[in-house]
């Protein structure tokens, strides 16, 4: 089986998108041969059966150049690949899915969000599978879709032994925008604060342009509640560079929705770091210590209390079962067999 797979970006230290270059490294064990077409090409590293061919984002933006060469690419590679799997990009379903059902080339998409549109239906229905991580995804609801790992490289995420956990240390990690809610973490902390609570805090990403704004707002916030000395920001790191991260904190905080389910959850949890998070598919997986109610904000506080007060070796305890659950069920090898299984 020969794959093409179509994504937003190949760079194995962009801080978000990272992991893909991971996950088609780790693909290419199970297929005979790889073309990733991708919008924004930058430091690529892989195996020999795979090629990577570039939209041009690096080049300069242009649209219509995206589009030309899009087209360009499907047809000139057509007898270099038997399926297509696109990544998140519904884009890429509506442009080229005729093409494809013309050509008899099978189509998978994957695509884990809350939300969605008529045109991800449409993109879906191009489809011979769509592939989730979520129960409360958009895409769960299609009879074709198909439940997947995370896709964790648990080789690369486990807690490095030379790093020592910085004592009740709380962590956020991910791409800063509103939905990710960084400022619901701010409030809560500022009253853990004012109760004499002890703990620090990093938060560390990069937000998009867009979001430049309320990044600010979230340091102004930290300073107009006086936790300067006891939040603090650091900038996006690689992908790659994260489990040393992970591996300095106690606590790693999630609180996107459940139609998300990040993988950060389970790359802390690779990493034996507590993850607590708000996210409905983790009910029957971790113990609900571990889980409260989105937006609760008194439930929230109450078990970051808790995870807190722990005794390290109770930390340690309950870290080692988070690895456990996460190579069992979430690992990127287990991933790829099942992307294996389910591409004909």
């Amino acid at each position: 089986m020969r794959l093409l797979i179509i994504t937003q970006k190949m760079d194995k230290n962009d801080p978000i998108l990272g992991f893909f270059h991971r996950w088609v490294a780790d693909f290419s064990k199970q297929f005979e041969s790889i073309v990733v077409i991708c919008l924004e090409k930058g430091a690529c590293d892989l195996p020999p059966n795979v090629r990577v061919l570039s939209l041009g984002k690096e080049e300069g933006k242009s649209r219509l150049k995206y589009i030309s060469r899009f087209y360009s690419y499907i047809w000139s590679e057509r007898k270099n690949y038997d399926a297509v799997f696109v990544h998140m990009n519904q884009e890429y379903v509506l442009l080229g899915g005729i093409f494809w059902k013309i050509f008899s080339k099978h189509v998978y998409m994957w695509r884990n969000h809350h939300s969605g549109s008529f045109l991800t239906d449409i993109a879906a229905s191009f489809c011979k599978k769509v592939f989730c991580t979520s129960k409360y995804s958009y895409t769960a609801k299609y009879k074709k879709t198909l439940f997947m790992p995370v896709g964790i490289d648990t080789n690369i995420f486990k807690q490095n032994v030379l790093i020592e956990r910085i004592p009740r240390s709380v962590l956020f990690l991910g791409r800063i925008a509103p939905v990710k809610k960084p400022d619901f973490l701010i409030r809560i902390l500022a009253d853990m604060a004012r109760k004499k609570g002890l703990f620090s805090a990093t938060i560390v990403g990069d937000p998009l342009s867009k979001d430049i704004k309320y990044y600010e707002s979230l340091k102004k916030l930290v300073q107009e509640k006086g936790l300067k000395n006891k939040i603090a920001f650091e900038a996006g790191v690689p992908n790659n560079q994260t489990p040393a991260i992970y591996s300095a904190h106690e606590i790693f905080i999630n609180l996107s929705s459940s139609g998300m389910y990040d993988k950060t959850i389970f790359e802390a949890m690779a990493c034996e770091s507590l993850a607590l998070a708000s996210n409905k598919n983790l009910h029957g997986l971790v113990d609900d210590r571990f889980i409260f109610e989105e937006g609760n904000a008194k439930e929230f506080e109450a078990k970051l209390g808790y995870l807190l007060s722990l005794e390290s070796s109770q930390k340690r305890s309950f870290g080692k079962e988070f690895r456990r659950i996460t190579i069992e069920n979430h690992s990127l090898e287990s991933l790829a067999l099942k992307l294996k299984e389910n591409i004909v």
